[in-house]
């Protein structure tokens, strides 16, 4: 059925598959309410078929996640997103980064873009340490100057979740979301003894910008058990779109209680509007831990965006290169899709553009 509602992008998927941008894709959909599609194509490496249970790196698509997880804390009145970080992490309040804040981590306005975070054997609090030590960026105004940051700050915010918890950012994303969304299969930080029963099950990422395709670790078992809450999500793309399900159903998923409708409209809402983005060098609008929508600045031009059709009102993210996942409330729909290839950012930009424009074309979703 899922190939007859969308054989525009299922062509496209394809085609990525015969001109090496990928082996293999795994696509979720849902449209007023109802899953639509949930289907893979291709291989996941080494001869093995793509299924809708592998376990997808979802990369920077993770951070809408901790976005979320600090969105219950708002709620619960353990912080407000006003509040300066220092006042929760005294130690963070040196070298120009006392006036940051909950809002300028969550909107990219902070300016500890590049701050090594070391890798997935350097402990958490090493990390800590080394983003806490670290000054704000030469010439960089806090809240006026943009650029994204790939994994900085986002340790800040699972630290700030640990302090005011007391549970680890990981343990708490488990037990508060993950969980409560049946999302059984969704990981940041996978213990060795799940890696053990998932391996088999945990795709592979490539790096197909290159002459010949080249295997990434991202799927090993250190790669798998670090604990880096802006990029290192795994598990089945329809997990993840059930995430955003509950976000575009006002926060509640078979009668459990998420997040408040109040929040998610605060989440979602446009806080950073019209801000040339330093990293990604496009304007892009952003919410609180989300992308919003961008295509006022150029919908053919804006790097990961949601497809020519998509409405103003559209939230998400995505992760380099290969995965995204959103909601179009105007729309009623969700989108989750991730690729095993990144083929460089004009290729991947170029490919999830069209993928997605023909997704709604597929739908008939365009206005």
């Amino acid at each position: 059925m899922a190939e007859s509602l969308i054989p525009t992008t299922l062509t496209l998927i394809e085609e990525g598959c015969r001109s090496g941008q990928h082996s293999g894709a795994q696509i979720y959909m849902a449209h007023q309410g109802k899953t639509i599609v949930d289907m893979a194509v291709g291989e996941s490496h080494d001869g093995i078929m793509m299924c809708p249970d592998t376990l997808f790196h979802w990369l920077s698509s993770t951070k809408p996640i901790a976005a979320v997880a600090i969105g219950q804390l708002w709620e619960k009145g353990l912080l407000a997103m006003d509040d300066l970080v220092y006042h929760h992490i005294p130690e963070f309040g040196i070298r120009g980064k006392e006036e940051i804040s909950i809002r300028h981590i969550l909107t990219h306005t902070a300016g500890i873009r590049g701050v090594d975070v070391g890798g997935f054997r350097t402990p958490w609090d090493e990390t800590i340490r080394r983003i806490c030590a670290m000054p704000v960026e030469k010439n960089w105004k806090i809240g006026k100057k943009a650029g994204y940051h790939l994994a900085s700050s986002w340790f800040i915010l699972g630290e700030l979740i640990r302090r005011l918890d007391g549970r680890p950012f990981n343990k708490y994303v488990r037990d508060e979301i993950f969980l409560p969304l049946e999302m059984f299969d969704s990981w940041i930080g996978m213990p060795q003894k799940e890696y053990d029963h998932y391996h088999h099950r945990i795709g592979r990422l490539y790096d197909t910008g290159k002459n010949e395709p080249e295997l990434t670790d991202w799927h090993t078992a250190a790669s798998c058990a670090w604990v880096a809450p802006g990029s290192h999500g795994k598990g089945p793309m329809r997990e993840l779109g059930r995430f955003y399900e509950m976000l575009l159903n006002q926060g509640e998923w078979k009668q459990r209680r998420i997040l408040s409708p109040q929040s998610i409209a605060a989440l979602t809402a446009r806080h950073r509007t019209g801000i040339f983005d330093h990293t990604f060098q496009h304007m892009i609008d952003w919410g609180l831990g989300f992308i919003i929508n961008s295509n006022l600045y150029g919908a053919e031009t804006v790097p990961y965006g949601y497809g020519l059709h998509s409405s103003n009102r559209c939230f998400g993210h995505s992760g380099r290169q290969s995965s995204t996942a959103f909601a179009d409330p105007e729309h009623d729909l969700v989108v989750a899709l991730a690729f095993n290839g990144t083929p460089g950012e004009r290729a991947h930009n170029r490919r999830i553009r069209d993928v997605l424009t023909a997704i709604y074309e597929d739908l008939g979703l365009v206005d």
